[in-house]
């Protein structure tokens, strides 16, 4: 069975995840420092290595749902990365992705803040958009839930 990636782009670092093979756990996988490697060659290489058939990248909205500043760098990276790939791309929206990920390895936001939690905002990225996509099945088979209640793909 495929599995998913997920990705928690940045200026300088891009956090990825993936999903095991039933597509139901997320797991940090690495960080890619974008000064250091060309992110769209390491990716297609995940992808490869992971036999994925879907990227999921966190899309970053403001806590208000408006669209955030980071949005356009990020639409700008995943089509760059859509015309190198023959996986389908999915937005999936990232708020509080990053300090969820401070609280999962208990770092606490300070001016020397060294340790890097890009691959596990991907994770928590990717971890919702899988648990989304089951809770969608799950209404799909309830014969009790309407369709006002269902969620949608990104």
């Amino acid at each position: 069975m495929a599995r998913s990636i997920g990705l928690d782009i940045g200026a300088r670092r891009i956090g990825v995840a993936v999903s095991d093979s039933a597509k139901i756990v997320a797991r940090p996988v690495e960080i890619i420092d974008r000064r250091r490697a060309n992110p769209l060659t390491r990716i297609a290489a995940l992808i490869d290595e992971f036999q994925a058939d879907e990227i999921v990248v966190g899309y970053p909205y403001n806590a208000d749902g408006t669209v955030g500043a980071q949005a356009a760098q990020v639409q700008q990276f995943a089509e760059a990365l859509r015309a190198r790939v023959a996986v389908p791309l999915r937005y999936y929206d990232e708020r509080f992705s990053t300090s969820d990920a401070q609280e999962i390895i208990g770092a606490r936001r300070r001016k020397d803040h060294t340790t890097a939690d890009d691959d596990i905002a991907a994770a928590v990225i990717l971890q919702r958009y899988l648990d989304e996509r089951i809770e969608q099945a799950a209404g799909a088979n309830d014969a009790d839930t309407n369709d006002d209640e269902r969620l949608t793909d990104a």
